[in-house]
């Protein structure tokens, strides 16, 4: 989906006399402005439309439209050679031409008229030097040779931060100039491993409070930010834009980065702008083994294909997060050519006409809620059609009525559409509870920069509220979530709210299955909203015969006590005393984004099922368990052996196992820890891996 509902909202208002005898009247209105590509069966767009042709109707009312405008954009075609005279005098003056900022329309302004808008994005911080190259020379080539009439580029750039290198504009030359002046090699060793922050607030033992910066600490979160950033700057343009984004790839680092990656989709729906990456690697054929730059590899993967094959799942991963963006935006991605300018005039012929449809809603509540909105061309009754479906409506979140406020949350949780106003990561483990039942414990954290405080009774205090769905492979609802919490502060606690996280905690019983959770969080201030969705598998280890019985490992670097949380929530005490991550009163808090301080203890949590002599339950236990760090595949620390050798309880059959491990004596930086678990009676062993990030 790749064109915008951009809504302009106001509210209908009448005074009454004024003493002087005066009536003053005030009137705004509800200006929706929709974006509509029309195509006819062929694929072709249809370019003689009337305003009475096109129907439009919000929540099964008519509307009329009342704004209507074609943006006629001329087909791409071979540019006039550009040629370049006394450059040494003319490049000053296109300096000081140079726009830094993108210039904003005002509302219902159409800035640029029958004009095709791209963006050429260049993310320095993912590409390496030689990458560099090839996307400048690209960019070059499409300025010089295949820039048309119709097309309005700007330039921006991104390394340690965001910057604005020309706004829209039809100099090519100008346009020329300002990518001669790329300092190749820019932040390109952030191109190599992800980038890890130093300047965060440090952990006090807060309880369920945890690090600000683990929200930015990873590379990719501060690349994909940056992208949602610069579709900010395009929202107030009603016009389609294409933003053309040179990377050499994007690697995820876990589920924590889903929560940008949509946050930077949704953006760039509702700003109306599509992503059409650009892999500057090319086509690449990669040695087995690494070229010259790679170090050798250790043990076996070398001659099992294992290494070959770690490298090439890398390279796809890298890739596979270009190709969301460019798929959930409507874009396209350009994989595995080496003539990069192809790329920019895919983009370049993917807009092509549309029509901008403008009307004021004749529902005029101010209610809060979502409004579809479908559009049909009378006169094409199969005409294909692509626009946004809808808006929400205006209300001061204030003013909300109970009823408005769980209408709101019933309604943001069915919307294809994450909302994602709010930030929040969530991670899902599982535990064993009976041969059929598995404890799924859901740990949710939110910025505490993210929340609005209302000072009651000379304290902060504010509410959270929680709702989510569980649904199984077939779409069918397993289990839901209604909850909130209540957070009062006082002193210096408020305080450091700012800096630091809030993090809440829920679970749920299922079977083994394939599941996926929705959960949204709102916050009762300014009711603003955080979508999280991602799928998990509750596995069946029962039906495990090859490897030990190992639940999921939670790692942590804090246990609290329950009854110091920031805030209170409906607690069930038969469901606290058998949970997993309890014990004597403390709760494990799982790091959700793995990311450490040298002055903390990583803890490190599992449980083993069905243990010796092929899970008699009456036979003796002997375990030996280890936590092992690992840096550029160099050992870098291995605990001492762990053993275990007492009687299972009768009703899990689980034996619990927990590290603390100090982590004074390392040095700062990204590790893979690894886990692993030996039954001696029954000679099998499992292992599970995690990256971490360790901060001075």
């Amino acid at each position: 989906m790749r064109v915008l509902c951009l809504c302009l909202i106001g509210v209908l208002a009448l005074s009454g006399q004024e003493p002087d005898g005066s009536v003053k009247f005030s009137v705004s209105t509800n200006l929706v402005i929709v974006n509509v590509g029309v195509r006819d069966k062929d694929g072709r767009a249809v370019a003689d439309l009337k305003a009475e042709d096109f129907e439009i109707v919000e929540d099964g009312d008519r509307q009329e439209v009342s704004v209507f405008e074609f943006q006629q954009l001329e087909p791409a075609a071979e540019a006039e050679p550009l040629i370049f005279t006394q450059r040494e005098t003319a490049e000053p003056e296109a300096k000081a031409e140079r726009e830094r900022d993108i210039t904003p329309s005002a509302p219902g302004e159409v800035r640029y008229r029958d004009k095709r808008l791209l963006v050429l994005y260049f993310d320095f911080s993912s590409m390496p030097p030689a990458d560099q190259i090839r996307a400048q020379r690209a960019a070059d080539r499409f300025l010089d040779d295949q820039m048309s009439p119709s097309d309005l580029v700007a330039v921006m750039a991104f390394s340690s931060r965001l910057q604005v290198l020309q706004d829209f504009t039809d100099n090519r030359e100008l346009l020329r100039d300002v990518v001669a002046s790329f300092r190749i090699g820019e932040a390109g060793e952030l191109a190599v491993e992800a980038e890890t922050g130093e300047d965060a607030a440090v952990d006090d033992g807060a309880a369920f409070v945890a690090d600000e910066t683990e929200f930015n600490i990873f590379n990719t979160d501060r690349k994909l930010s940056a992208l949602q950033s610069a579709t900010k700057m395009l929202s107030s343009l009603p016009e389609k834009k294409a933003l053309v984004y040179f990377s050499s790839g994007v690697s995820r680092t876990g589920v924590e980065n889903n929560s940008q990656l949509r946050s930077t989709i949704n953006t760039a729906v509702r700003s109306n702008v599509s992503f059409y990456p650009i892999d500057t690697r090319g086509l690449v054929a990669e040695a087995p083994l690494g070229d010259a730059t790679t170090g050798s590899q250790r043990g076996t993967r070398a001659y099992s294909g294992q290494g070959q094959r770690q490298r090439r799942q890398r390279f796809n991963d890298s890739q596979d997060t270009l190709s969301t963006l460019a798929g959930d935006t409507g874009g396209k991605v350009f994989l595995n050519n080496n003539n990069l300018a192809l790329g920019i005039a895919q983009a370049q012929q993917e807009i092509s006409s549309y029509y901008i449809l403008g009307y004021y809603s004749t529902n005029e509540k101010t209610d809060g809620r979502f409004r579809r909105v479908k559009i049909r061309v009378k006169s094409i009754p199969k005409a294909k059609l692509d626009y946004r479906s809808g808006y929400f409506g205006s209300k001061d979140f204030r003013r909300f009525s109970q009823a408005d406020k769980e209408r709101q949350l019933e309604e943001a949780l069915l919307l294809g559409d994450p909302v994602t106003d709010l930030r929040l990561v969530l991670e899902v483990n599982y535990f064993r509870m009976g041969r059929d039942r598995y404890f799924v414990p859901v740990a949710v954290k939110i910025p505490g920069s993210e929340l609005e405080m209302a000072r009651k009774g000379g304290r902060e205090q504010t509410r959270l509220d929680f709702i989510g769905q569980v649904r199984d492979s077939r779409g069918m609802m397993m289990a839901n979530l209604r909850d909130h919490i209540e957070v009062k502060l006082q002193g210096e606690k408020s305080e450091d709210l700012l800096s630091r996280n809030l993090q809440y905690d829920t679970g749920f019983t299922l079977a083994p299955g394939e599941y996926t959770l929705k959960f949204l969080a709102r916050e009762n201030e300014t009711g603003k909203m955080g979508t999280f969705e991602t799928k998990f598998e509750v596995p069946d280890l029962g039906e495990e015969k090859s490897y030990t019985r190992v639940s999921s490992v939670v790692w942590s670097n804090q246990r609290e006590l329950l009854e110091d949380a920031v805030g209170t929530a409906e607690r069930n005490k038969k469901a606290m005393a058998t949970h997993p991550l309890v014990q004597e009163g403390r709760k494990l808090i799982p790091s959700i984004t793995r990311v450490f301080r040298k002055d903390q203890s990583m803890y490190v949590y599992f449980e083993v099922y069905d243990p010796g002599s092929e899970g008699r339950r009456s036979a003796a236990t002997s375990l030996s368990a280890g936590v092992a760090l690992y840096r550029d595949g160099v050992k870098i620390f291995e605990s001492e052996p762990l053993r275990v050798s007492e009687k299972l309880e009768e009703k899990r059959a689980a034996a619990p196992v927990e590290f603390q491990i100090p982590l004074k004596d390392l040095a700062p930086g990204d590790y893979i820890c690894q886990v692993s678990v030996i039954d001696e009676i029954d000679r099998k062993f499992a292992f599970r891996r995690a990256p971490i990030v360790l901060l001075p």
